[in-house]
């Protein structure tokens, strides 16, 4: 049985944010995904989520259904913005916020900037990289390519090229959905990655947090983990095996495994996620 239960809109921090909804039950549960993926992406991982929490994945600005286009500001303090007016839009009280990658460090900046109603954070595999720090280890013309190859027609043989470790049913809904992803949005986030430092917010977290690494990923290092445990000693970490930066994709079980007991109920895949 599906938990999907519909998509919507609303008008919030200015702009038209897109999301879906699983569940519909238990705590509200708020998540935002990565640099090119659309929240219909993650509906799978949402399935799970679903079964405990009232999900909510959003279409970050410039990709999915949510605003996109020139005149708009894809800068990660409006992005931040954008997730504390969607929760106060939707009359959110208390959530949980889940980001993987840019998400992840939207939903830090976002917690800092409005601290009430955050219930924790989970961060999924977040760049590190910043002035003065080791290169992200994605290189741009993955994303241009694979942008532009898809506004022009691609299927899910084509993405193989780009994504290759992926099943092909992945692979379509990604040639499906990434000619929705904006690519000055795209750049900006991605330049973002290396000229915003997010270390600076981690001793402002206002609430319990969790850092998950991909075990293969390589976005997270050992001494990457000792400085963020420095700024936030309280942080728990954990780390997903055979797993690289799309955790989910590459080891399911094990990206709900990794949250244990963090978010108050453990997470199950059953037969029907």
């Amino acid at each position: 049985m599906s938990h999907y239960l519909y998509g919507g809109q609303v008008q919030a921090n200015g702009i038209r944010q897109h999301y879906l909804r699983y569940g519909g039950k238990g705590p509200a549960l708020i998540l935002v995904p990565g640099i090119t993926s659309p929240a219909i992406t993650w509906g799978f991982v949402a399935e799970v989520f679903g079964q405990q929490f009232d999900t909510w994945v959003l279409d970050v600005r410039g990709r999915g259904l949510s605003s996109s286009g020139e005149g708009l500001d894809y800068g990660s303090e409006c992005c931040a913005d954008d997730i504390n007016a969607f929760a106060q839009a939707l009359g959110l009280q208390q959530y949980h916020l889940v980001g993987h990658s840019m998400g992840a460090r939207f939903i830090i900046r976002a917690a800092v900037k409005q601290p009430d109603g955050v219930l924790s954070l989970s961060l999924i595999d977040p760049p590190v990289s910043g002035p003065g720090r080791r290169h992200y280890p994605g290189l741009w013309p993955w994303y241009q390519d694979s942008i532009r190859e898809s506004e022009q027609g691609m299927d899910a043989e084509a993405m193989k090229k780009y994504c290759p470790s992926w099943t092909e049913e992945q692979r379509q809904l990604r040639a499906e959905w990434l000619p929705t992803c904006y690519e000055p949005a795209i750049r900006r986030a991605y330049d973002d990655f290396h000229q915003l430092d997010i270390h600076q917010y981690f001793p402002q977290i206002p609430a319990k947090t969790l850092l998950m690494v991909a075990g293969k990923g390589g976005v997270i290092q050992a001494e990457d983990e000792a400085e963020i445990r420095t700024l936030l000693p309280s942080i728990a970490i954990v780390h997903v095996e055979n797993a690289g930066h799309m955790i989910p994709w590459d080891n399911f079980p094990g990206f709900f495994t990794a949250f244990g007991s963090f978010l108050g109920v453990p997470l199950h895949v059953d037969a029907q996620s």
